[in-house]
């Protein structure tokens, strides 16, 4: 087995493109749509994370929650806030299991990014 590529339900390309790429700094790899008006179907990565985005009803459902395993969180931290998204100014905060940034998507999806602490 290799490891899994969540999939997460997107609804408007342009705010997906937004916080995915110039916010968190994904890259796209590519995208499928079946027609010119079809939903969007993309791949965007991150150093070795992979997600698939999608517009097709029914492939995901909004409100999904990842765990993103990270090295730096607070390297992490200060790359986001620089970006200076208008709509999400995430923090850290610490857990008995490690350090989290959380941070939401437009779609609900929140993103938990992870640095496991001794």
């Amino acid at each position: 087995m290799q490891a899994a590529i969540p999939i997460l339900r997107i609804f408007s390309e342009e705010k997906a493109r937004e916080f995915y790429l110039d916010f968190l700094g994904f890259t796209q790899d590519w995208q499928h749509r079946f027609d010119p008006t079809a939903p969007l179907y993309l791949q965007v990565t991150r150093g070795d994370l992979v997600l698939h985005l999608s517009e097709h009803y029914g492939d995901a459902t909004p409100g999904s929650a990842l765990l993103i395993p990270v090295d730096d969180i607070a390297a992490l931290h200060a790359e986001l806030q620089a970006n200076d998204y208008p709509y999400a100014r995430p923090g850290i905060r610490d857990e008995d299991w490690g350090r989290i940034l959380e941070v939401a998507d437009p779609f609900g999806n929140r993103l938990r990014f992870w640095q496991r602490t001794a």
